[in-house]
């Protein structure tokens, strides 16, 4: 008997703090409360006393004790958890990276055997620990995550439940202590938790969801087996043609998708029959480009019938509107057929479709020369032709029979015949020869008005003709068939280039390569399935080596390739299980290409996984070598300066003067001051780094705060111009961090500044804003260095000279941004570096 899955349910939260453990702590009590066997696995409470009085009564399994390096650490213990066997079982942090001597490297790995075991899980997550936005949080806020878990973790989660909370609300609660102790509050709301970062999390974790709630709607309409649209969101599709109208239709598009707020997807149809395969790359390659400067996506689908494959498309997202171009095609060519813009419209149901003019309405096909492939409207106008036609030529060649020699009569239906082959093909074109021969020996030879051959000659010559138009026929055919092979040729190319084009933009070119391919081939789902065991599984752990793990999935994933309608596989370890449809094997060449590409697209993921990984360790080797370059010189200097000066001070003997004594009185103690401060700026960059050195902001005025800061520099300050007015409104600041960055910006301005130009200090405010600027007229810094000076332990090439371990910039714009405020570099014009320190006002 196989065991059924658990179910696993996971809160989602936009940051730290806004209540996901002690959501799922509440549904742990209400599942408890109706009888069911629930446990803490483990819990997290990060100190937060209404978390930890939230677990009550549930029961709780005992960590699990690991000893590293030294140090233990408590982890969740997973086969405590299997051998109790709960009906369900709460897990905190979904992400969270296992202390090496675990079973399994990360947590949701644990979560994994505990679903396969039957045991329901609740667990949690926040946005910044997604793999796929992991980037984009470390943009916003500035704070690198290093716990991430894949996307598709948290996709096959049967229930994804948002706990939501205001950035205002949050905030409230770090201030009355609810989210982190005292020493840690100011900190991180001038950090991670301002308000326009909470703001941005919670829009990510907000359309995150959108999407898996998409999904969801997506998977269960393909499960019942649900073709009409839903209106539950607005989604507006553009069919291109390959011609230079896509642009006119694009931006039409986009503008209706923007009133509506609706999503926009282009898709262009690249048929297999050469009457739709025409589109030119180049305009393709151009739109495409178009539609995501616009925040769409571009699409490409293959299909013969034009209409269908739009509206199966659209479908299938579950589009509202389609928008496509008004025909090109002249008044006399839309007699015979409708067009695709009529046929959609009448076909499309409940999807409204916008019939766009553009400037090359009605000016023709970009076609040039016959179509190849012989449709099924040429072969019926082949018989018709046949029907009428050949009948009608008789009659209008009956009156001159006796003046025409037979030669000129079969030369006559012969050329008739063609012109049928050409239009209509093989089928018509064999008609047309017999019923040519007929009416030729019926009317043509004599005896007229029998079907009776009275010569030799004359059977020759119908036998002949027959011969020839037949030969015509085939020949026809096959080059109808020839240019269908090289239109499915080019359709194929196209589509090569399109699924090409998406991996190389994409962030994950996997995931984009299996997307492209399920869409494409029209299937539910694309698996990418290995053979063998886990990574980082364990020699006595190994599996069977018959077993498949999904290493990749678009839809529903597939467990085996046994399991799948189309299986391709790639090497020994690999396989491509393909759902939704049996391929044709035109389309299986293009998919094993792709799986191929698939198994290269793996390996490069893998390999950046791997130089993603170690980059932290190659920084702090950077750090740790820069760090011991200082030490080396820097903090090693004016320790040896007080040295010596300490040592000549307790030497006993009349060696030195008392002005001399004084003097080494004054070196010991400007060489302790400044290893004080050195050592202070080490201490205050490494608090910056690890989030917690707070500040506590204040109104200040600059025209009180510049003055202290020249005084802590002393005489070298004294030529300091400063110019800053009496009216000039109060910032926000830390009164004891800003005056370290002043004496850290002036100072160096000294350093680079001539002797006969020293450096201006002025302030202005604008939009809410004050800007201080210290100007130096100093060799200045070259542009793209300027960021360079920022970095810790750098000094424009580590050059020795001038002292300090280079960490006054760095330090100060940490500082700096601690506050609210911004420090940034400036050329001075005429030469110089002017450093811009940007506070907000306080509004006095």
């Amino acid at each position: 008997m196989v065991m059924a899955r658990g179910q696993l349910r996971i809160y989602l939260g936009a940051a730290p703090g806004v209540g996901k453990t002690y959501a799922a702590l509440e549904e742990a009590h209400r599942r408890a409360s109706r009888g069911t066997d629930v446990v803490v696995g483990f819990v997290e409470t990060h100190g937060r006393e209404h978390t930890g009085a939230m677990i009550g009564d549930l029961e709780i399994v005992p960590r699990r004790t690991i000893e590293y390096r030294g140090a233990s650490f408590t982890e969740f213990d997973l086969d405590a958890v299997l051998a109790r066997a709960p009906r369900v079982v709460l897990v905190d942090e979904l992400a969270h990276t296992n202390v090496p001597g675990s079973r399994f490297e990360k947590r949701w790995q644990d979560i994994d055997v505990l679903l396969d075991a039957g045991i329901d899980v609740l667990s949690t997550v926040n946005i910044q620990h997604l793999e796929s936005l992991n980037d984009v949080v470390t943009k916003i806020t500035g704070v690198p995550q290093q716990e991430t878990v894949p996307d598709e973790v948290v996709r096959r989660a049967d229930q994804v439940e948002l706990v939501d909370m205001t950035p205002e609300a949050l905030r409230r609660r770090m201030t009355h202590g609810n989210v982190y102790p005292p020493d840690k509050i100011d900190a991180s709301l001038s950090n991670y938790f301002r308000v326009g970062n909470l703001t941005a999390l919670r829009e990510l974790a907000l359309l995150w969801l959108a999407d898996k709630v998409d999904e969801q709607l997506a998977a269960y309409r393909r499960d019942k087996d649900i073709s009409e649209t839903w209106e539950a969101r607005e989604r507006v599709v553009v069919a291109l043609s390959g011609g230079e109208e896509g642009d006119t239709l694009i931006r039409r598009a986009a503008r209706i998708a923007a009133r509506s707020g609706a999503d926009l997807q282009a898709v262009y149809v690249a048929g297999g029959d050469g009457l739709n395969g025409t589109g030119s790359t180049r305009h393709l390659a151009r739109q495409r480009l178009l539609v995501e400067s616009l925040g769409g996506t571009y699409h490409q689908v293959v299909g013969d019938d034009i209409p269908q494959a739009l509206l199966d498309f659209a479908r299938g997202v579950n589009a509202t509107q389609l928008v496509l171009g008004a025909s090109r095609r002249g008044r006399a060519a839309q007699l015979f057929s409708r067009g695709v813009g009529v046929t959609t419209t009448a076909q499309s149901g409940s999807i409204d479709v916008h019939l766009v003019t553009h400037e090359k309405v009605g000016r023709g096909s970009r076609r040039t020369g016959l179509p190849g492939a012989i449709s099924r409207m040429r072969m019926i106008a082949g018989f018709a032709l046949t029907v009428l036609g050949l009948p009608a030529l008789t009659a209008i060649m009956h009156p001159w029979r006796d003046d025409l020699s037979l030669t000129t009569d079969l030369l006559v239906y012969l050329s008739a015949t063609l012109l049928i082959a050409l239009i209509g093909g093989i089928w018509p074109a064999l008609v047309a020869s017999l019923a040519g021969f007929a009416l030729l020996d019926f009317y043509f030879v004599q005896p007229y008005n029998t079907l009776t051959i009275a010569t030799r000659e004359h059977l020759f010559n119908l036998l002949l003709f027959v011969l020839m138009a037949v030969l015509v026929a085939v020949i026809v055919g096959i080059s109808a068939r020839k240019t269908a092979q090289a239109a499915q040729a080019r359709a194929e190319a196209h589509t090569l280039a399109a699924l090409a084009g998406s991996v190389l933009r994409g962030d994950h070119p996997l995931q984009a390569l299996l997307e492209q391919v399920r869409e494409t081939f029209g299937l539910t789902s694309v698996t990418l399935l290995e053979l063998g065991p886990e990574p980082g599984v364990g020699p006595g752990e190994r599996r069977d080596p018959n077993d498949w793990r999904v290493v990749a999935c678009v839809g529903e994933p597939c467990t085996s390739p046994g399991a799948a309608e189309t299986d391709i596989p790639v090497g020994d370890e690999l396989s491509l299980a393909l759902r939704g449809r049996t391929l044709p094997a035109s389309d299986r060449r293009i998919v094993e290409a792709f799986a191929v590409q698939s198994a290269v697209a793996l390996r490069q993921e893998r390999l950046s996984a791997q130089a993603a990984a170690m980059r932290p360790v190659a920084a702090a080797d950077k750090m740790r070598t820069a760090l011991l370059a200082a030490v080396s010189h820097d903090l090693r200097t004016p320790l040896a300066s007080a040295k010596a000066a300490v040592a000549g001070l307790r030497n006993t003997a009349e060696m030195f003067s008392p002005e001399e004594r004084a003097e080494l009185v004054v070196t010991a103690d400007e060489s302790l001051d400044r290893l004080g401060r050195l050592v202070a700026n080490l201490l205050d960059m490494s608090r910056l780094q690890a989030g917690v050195l707070g500040a506590r902001p204040v109104p200040i005025w600059l025209e009180e705060a510049v003055p202290p800061a020249l005084d802590e520099i002393g005489e070298p300050a004294a030529g300091v111009t400063i110019r800053i007015a009496d009216d000039l409104p109060a910032v926000s600041a830390d009164p004891g961090l800003l005056e370290r960055i002043l004496v850290n910006i002036i100072g160096n301005a000294l350093r680079h500044s001539p002797p006969d130009r020293p450096p201006l200090v002025s302030a202005s405010a604008h939009a809410g804003l004050v800007e201080l600027r210290v100007i130096d007229h100093g060799p200045g810094v070259p542009e793209d260095a300027q960021e360079l000076i920022f970095t810790p332990f750098q000094r424009l090439g580590d050059q020795q000279a001038g002292t300090g371990v280079g960490l006054g910039l760095a330090l100060s714009r940490g500082l700096a941004e601690s506050m609210g405020g911004t420090l940034l570099p400036e050329d001075t014009p005429g030469g110089g570096l002017t450093m811009v320190l940007t506070l907000p006002e306080t509004g006095e």
